[in-house]
């Protein structure tokens, strides 16, 4: 990531809304906890394909280069690789559904969030590489919640399809990071205006350098640039 941002603003601003999510989480296990299945080594919501807004990908990339070093990086990023090109491959099916007439979120709910696809930072006795900073819908999985107007939940929970339950608004949630996306991009001046509605795989998060030339960061002229502009490119000439 670009050495010239701070990031830690809007890490702070996406961090407090993180704490909201689990406090939630938190009363509902507390009230449902035959329901709430989740558990150290439970692995469901790791398999299950789903984007991230631009504040948590550049979350989770900043402490994913912070956290992981050497040969285990190595290892993760061929895992990201791999997971990435299974996941284009079923966004391009997805896409090709909609250009038959089937509504986007249609396609996002029945198409692409049945598939399964292992997260890349998943590790071998099914734990969490970077379970501190992991992603607002690993933490939430367990509990009801809605999505695009529908409701879901895990389908190991004891949650019983029908019956009404406190539920988690995943979109008042995904609306909130979109700003936070936003104010990063015009903060920064990127010439990417419309980078804050990028969405993006876990795998592909792991795997971009969020750098000067991909954040869209106005270029430090030089002196001579600068005079150029001055005197209309008569250095040009």
């Amino acid at each position: 990531m670009s050495k010239k941002i701070d990031m830690q603003p809007y890490f702070k601003k996406y961090e407090a809304i993180v704490a909201k999510v689990e406090g939630v989480f938190q009363k509902m296990k507390e009230k449902y906890p035959q329901e709430v299945k989740c558990k150290e080594g439970c692995s469901d919501c790791c398999n299950a394909l789903f984007d991230l807004t631009l504040i948590e990908a550049l979350y989770v990339n900043h402490y994913f280069n912070q956290q992981i070093k050497d040969s285990k990086k190595e290892q993760l990023i061929e895992k990201a690789n791999k997971a990435d090109r299974q996941t284009y491959k079923i966004k391009k099916e997805a896409y090709r559904l909609t250009q038959e007439g089937k509504k986007d979120d249609a396609v996002i709910i029945e198409e692409i969030s049945q598939k399964r696809i292992r997260c890349p930072l998943l590790g071998d006795k099914d734990l969490c590489e970077l379970y501190e900073y992991r992603p607002i819908a690993c933490r939430v999985y367990g509990i009801p919640q809605a999505v695009f107007g529908k409701g879901r939940t895990c389908g190991l929970s004891g949650f019983v399809p029908g019956e009404s339950y406190p539920t988690l608004n995943h979109d008042i949630i995904h609306d909130m990071l979109l700003v936070i996306s936003d104010e990063f991009v015009q903060s920064i001046a990127s010439k990417h205006q419309k980078m804050s509605d990028l969405l993006v795989p876990v795998s592909m998060a792991l795997i971009t350098e969020y750098d000067e030339a991909y954040l869209g960061l106005p270029s430090e002229k030089t002196e001579t640039d600068q005079l150029k502009e001055e005197n209309n490119g008569d250095f040009d000439k």
